[in-house]
């Protein structure tokens, strides 16, 4: 091969390589950073009234773990502010669960409205197979996905 041919490669080998790098270091870095949602609530979007508090129901109340099967049936009550992650600190906790971050995301209630909110995430938080970018608003039947755990609100 001739010599200007040869430097160019090597180049775009050492782009590619360094384009990796970074690509690398920023998802440590993601993974490692404690994320700014979690020290300082976010206000949830005014929507409106609240359905369920004109209906005069309660709101929900449980998230139930649909997947993966070995932890099929397992339900958490949520409060005001429920995290999940696989940290052990976080209320449900998803230790055996590689594809979802120390502290992935939170559901947590305002004006009696629940909302979920990715904390961060390397994966993202999905609901209904939608990818959450800011705060968004669930209800009853919602399934929502972190990492490779799903779990529908009851």
């Amino acid at each position: 091969m001739p010599d200007p041919l040869l430097t160019i490669l090597k180049f775009c080998f050492l782009a590619i390589l360094y384009l990796f790098f970074m690509r690398v270091l920023r998802a440590v870095w993601a993974e490692v950073r404690t994320p700014a949602a979690a020290a300082a609530p976010v206000a949830a979007p005014n929507r409106g009234p609240v359905r369920a508090s004109l209906a005069g129901n309660k709101p929900p109340g449980r998230l139930k773990v649909l997947e993966p099967a070995e932890r099929r049936g397992r339900t958490y009550e949520l409060g005001e502010e429920l995290t999940v992650g696989r940290a052990g600190g976080c209320q449900v906790a998803l230790e055996d669960d590689n594809y979802a971050s120390q502290l992935h995301a939170r559901v947590f209630r305002r004006e009696g409205q629940l909302y979920v909110e990715d904390l961060g995430s390397t994966n993202g938080t999905y609901v209904n197979r939608k990818k959450v970018t800011a705060p968004i608003a669930i209800r009853k039947g919602d399934r929502l996905q972190v990492g490779k755990t799903v779990m529908e609100l009851l």
